[in-house]
């Protein structure tokens, strides 16, 4: 296993700089130490910064990689002088668009967001919504959801919802399936006028079993043969109903995200 340190230097919140941190994912036999210096702003930060990527290069004996997103020539080409392989975000993407668009790109430090404009903001409204609509805490506007998650308690819902209204904007709503349900044999009735809406996860029972024992050890709720009951009745609920699902055992919110925004044809 490889040790190297990775920087994330920004002259703003370095979120950009972030995503492209997904990038290391590509190298699982790399142990990656990071390290985030957002607001790097001046040059005396900067020269800070040079002294932390040589301190990282003699402690970890390899050149640090530096994940750099500085909209500011000088302060990039000082940079630049430390020992590091360097992944820029302004050199590697945004000046080559500038040349093939006849374009001079905008530079200043939070950029993303007021080009986002309405986009960004519809993103935090969509984030509120969600959170109010967690766990079917509430039905008042359930009519805004753009997508409802519905499945067994513990399966992803949470995490799937906060992920797309994050990242895309999508009002979220969720609905946990429970006993009271399964014994009726019917979706809570709150969703009979929004199927075309809901989208349904799933999950192995012995994924379940682990993840619900880690909150509630020796539980009925947490044991394997209830974990399966809960599952099979939970698809058999879903099944009737023509809801789609997609089994979260193995797969990122991301994937999972992906999934639901192709197969309801959310625009991005």
């Amino acid at each position: 296993m490889l040790n190297r340190t990775v920087f994330f230097i920004s002259d703003g919140t370095g979120i950009t700089a972030g995503a492209l941190g997904k990038l290391l994912e590509h190298f699982p036999s790399t142990n990656f130490t990071q390290v985030r210096m957002p607001f790097t702003d001046t040059l005396e930060k900067i020269r800070l910064a040079q002294e932390s990527i040589l301190h990282a290069a003699e402690e970890k004996g390899g050149r640090p990689v530096v994940i750099m997103s500085l909209g500011n020539m000088e302060l990039r080409n000082t940079l630049k002088q430390s020992n590091a392989y360097f992944i820029d975000l302004f050199n590697t993407f945004i000046d080559p668009l500038g040349i093939e668009l006849d374009q001079k790109p905008l530079t200043g430090a939070g950029i993303a967001h007021s080009v986002m404009g309405t986009k960004y903001n519809d993103r935090m409204e969509a984030i509120n919504f969600t959170l109010n609509h967690d766990d079917g805490m509430t039905n008042s506007g359930l009519e805004e959801a753009q997508v409802i998650l519905i499945g067994v308690s513990r399966c992803g819902k949470t995490p799937t919802s906060v992920y797309l209204a994050m990242q895309f904007g999508i009002k979220a709503a969720n609905y946990p399936l429970i006993p009271e349900d399964f014994e009726r044999g019917a979706l809570p009735a709150i969703l009979h006028k929004h199927l075309d809406k809901i989208f349904g996860l799933t999950i192995k029972p012995e994924r379940l079993h682990a993840v619900r024992n880690e909150r509630r050890s020796g539980s009925f709720y947490a044991s394997l043969d209830n974990c399966r009951k809960e599952i099979t009745t939970a698809e058999n609920l879903m099944r009737e109903a023509g809801i789609t699902w997609a089994d979260s055992t193995s797969r990122s919110v991301e994937e999972l995200s992906a999934i639901i925004m192709e197969r309801t044809r959310k625009p991005t």
